[in-house]
């Protein structure tokens, strides 16, 4: 009998992994959105034993990862492990029950709006119909002249001078899109929104930085694209 390749292996210990109805509630409620194990337990009712051994086993088959938040440290977020094309192929793009459907139009949103959400608005104009706009908490005065360049290289258009406070540009009906952990532990929970924790790349100051932010930022894109429907 042949040998059964890694390959194989690893891929029959993702499903396995996901052949358990709480795990594969996990692992739709992370498709679009990530989600602190806290969140999680609240949304799903489940007890945080159970819940730690669901992780747990969906860590072990490389279907998720674990990152300590960039604002408040005592925090951790659960998101899909996205780049690896086994673990993205198992996972869809789900609405499952978050605030998707008939949305006039998509917000991303960072501290700054010098960076990620500038060049995540950018990134869903070429993929959607639906408007998107870009707003911060706590705005600079100009885009990060390492974001513009990464625009560039992909042919987006940024302009320099335009960051905006998030009160000035959210309307009634928007999808607001967290795209860093301190804009997301900063909106209230009457705001119902996404949240997708991509590390700041200004802190590295490199262009691979940024080219590891906008690359994490277009594959949610394009995942989040294929559920929002315009209001």
């Amino acid at each position: 009998m042949a040998a059964v390749p890694d390959d194989v292996r690893r891929r029959a210990a993702m499903h396995a992994a996901l052949g358990e109805p709480v795990r594969l509630a996990i692992a739709d409620r992370l498709a679009l959105s990530d989600a602190s194990p806290g969140e999680l337990g609240a949304q799903l009712g489940v007890p945080t034993n159970l819940l730690a051994h669901h992780l747990r086993v969906l860590e072990d088959a490389g279907l998720i990862r674990r990152g300590r938040s960039e604002g408040d440290r005592r925090r951790s977020y659960l998101q899909l492990v996205l780049d690896d094309p086994a673990a993205a192929r198992l996972t869809t793009p789900l609405a499952a029950g978050l605030p998707t459907e008939n949305a006039p139009r998509v917000v991303f949103v960072c501290t700054r709006n010098s960076a990620r959400s500038q060049l995540a608005a950018a990134a869903w104009a070429q993929v959607s119909p639906v408007p998107a706009a870009s707003a911060g908490t706590h705005p600079a005065p100009r885009v990060h002249s390492r974001a513009l360049r990464t625009a560039r290289r992909h042919g987006l258009h940024l302009d320099a001078t335009t960051t905006a406070r998030l009160a000035d540009v959210v309307r009634p009906g928007d999808l607001l899109v967290a795209v860093c952990d301190n804009a997301h532990e900063e909106l209230t929970d009457a705001e119902r929104h996404l949240h997708w924790s991509v590390p700041d790349p200004a802190p590295a100051d490199t262009d691979d930085a940024f080219e590891a932010a906008y690359q994490q930022l277009t594959a949610r894109v394009d995942r989040l694209a294929h559920v929002v429907t315009h209001a």
